[in-house]
């Protein structure tokens, strides 16, 4: 019986980047001897082509304006890849980006496909860049019309004939195509024996561009499951991130606790591109109390700047006042003398229903004022010092977080066999951290129910 033949369309895409919208697509099919069949066209991506792109491209607006749409011309590109294998040069990305214009006119679009960035590093090792340009100038592969789709698209078949080509390629192209392989799924210019050597345990991982900087932060319970979620995802910013990946460092953490706090210190200490919302640095509040001309006792907030002897302090308003409408509620104050409604002659909160009369003269001001002062008392106590301890990162070590008067101070691992005769001892195995949003936000309900938690109070 004879064997079937196989086919590939190796294909190229130009797009107006932010949105990843087509404007240009170059596709060919080769039979593994020859060229057969070609489809090149400008496409109309019904959205603006920024500057920068035509700077790279050379595609402006005009150039497009009587082009096809992507819906006029899917019929073709359809049938020019139907029982082919899909190829490109860095193929997550061109596949992805057709794959979401066909999702976008409600059609499916799926193929067995091939990366020339990662069957070159396999075939051809030992390249300082796999970039299209310089693996071209390096393997002398006439490269006419850079960051146009179809003189990509020529020269990687030019790539690909050499691919082919190579001794060990039917077995290497095997490996590849086999079902549940990860190279069709690893970004392109990512080593397979740097993914392989992350763990399945919990920690945080660093994703790096090819200069080496770090691009994304992330946390994970099992850092070779989440990172592989990362190439699966095909939201524009993923398959951006993923496109920019060439390498991923790791640091285990033993808990989910640690791992959020060492996240949020790397993030904070890097300035990660695509960990934008991590990135702020807010102004710090604080609770305080005092007592007004007629004696009642007051809760009030404001930055931390501009508050005098502060009992608990905040790195986002919101929480803030969400920490005093829980105060207000445990020890049934009155909302107007916790400055949560200001400017009333009495209390009408939307949420709080627990005033006793204060506001309307109905309650003592002395009955008010032992309520107030439990309040404070419970603010400043709970303002405690305390040992998390947390399962280490492996099974000689334990985890502990470390908390002094309310404040966090860091983290820190420490082997079973250490003698830790007082808290204090720690100390030394302390990881230094200051206490952010998004910390206090990991920490809070630890302080507030540190019963709950495995603890140990500090003398």
């Amino acid at each position: 019986m004879a064997k079937t033949k196989v086919t590939y369309t190796i294909i190229d895409v130009e797009t107006t980047g932010r949105g990843n919208k087509i404007t240009e697509i170059s596709i060919f099919k080769y039979d593994g001897e020859k060229v057969v069949d070609e489809f090149t066209s400008l496409v109309n991506p019904e959205a603006l082509i920024p500057d920068y792109i035509t700077a790279l491209t050379g595609i402006d607006n005009a150039m497009v304006a009587d082009a096809p749409t992507f819906a006029e011309i899917s019929e073709a590109i359809l049938s020019i890849t139907e029982d082919s294998i899909f190829v490109a040069h860095n193929v997550n990305f061109d596949y992805n980006v057709i794959r979401n214009e066909f999702k976008a006119i409600d059609a499916d679009f799926r193929r067995r496909k091939l990366c020339t960035v990662r069957l070159s590093r396999t075939l051809f090792p030992g390249f300082r860049s796999y970039s299209l340009g310089k693996l071209c100038n390096s393997m002398d592969i006439n490269l006419v019309d850079r960051h146009r789709a179809r003189g990509d698209a020529e020269a990687t078949v030019t790539l690909f004939e050499k691919l082919l080509a190579h001794e060990h390629s039917e077995t290497v192209f095997s490996d590849f195509l086999k079902k549940g392989s990860k190279e069709a799924t690893l970004p392109s210019n990512l080593p397979s024996a740097i993914f392989d050597a992350i763990p399945n345990g919990a920690g945080i991982y660093y994703f790096k561009n090819k200069k080496g900087k770090i691009i994304y932060v992330g946390k994970a319970i099992n850092l070779k499951k989440r990172v592989l979620g990362h190439f699966y995802d095909k939201k524009e910013k993923e398959l951006n991130l993923c496109r920019e990946t060439a390498h991923i460092d790791y640091e285990l953490s033993g808990s989910d606790l640690v791992a959020r706090l060492m996240e949020d210190a790397a993030i904070k200490h890097h300035f990660p591109i695509y960990n934008q919302a991590a990135k702020r640095v807010p102004k710090p509040y604080a609770v305080f109390s005092y007592e007004d001309r007629r004696g009642i006792q007051h809760l009030a907030f404001n930055t931390l700047k501009a508050t005098p002897n502060p009992l608990q302090i905040f790195h986002s308003i919101r929480d803030c006042r969400l920490y005093l409408e829980q105060v207000c509620e445990q020890f049934e104050l009155c909302p107007k003398y916790c400055h949560l409604q200001e400017n009333v002659w009495t209390c009408s909160h939307y949420k709080l229903n627990t005033c006793k009369g204060i506001c309307r003269d109905e309650e003592a001001m002395v009955a008010y004022n032992e309520r107030a002062n439990l309040a404070i008392d419970y603010m400043a106590n709970s303002n405690q010092n305390m040992v998390l301890k947390e399962k280490g990162r492996h099974v000689e070590e334990e985890a502990f977080v470390l908390i002094k008067n309310g404040l966090y101070l860091g983290y820190g691992f420490v082997e079973k066999s250490e003698q830790i005769l007082n808290p204090d001892d720690l100390e030394t195995f302390l990881i230094p951290q200051k206490e952010t949003t998004e910390v206090q936000g990991i920490l809070r309900k630890l302080l507030l129910q540190s019963s709950a938690a495995k603890t140990l109070e500090l003398q």
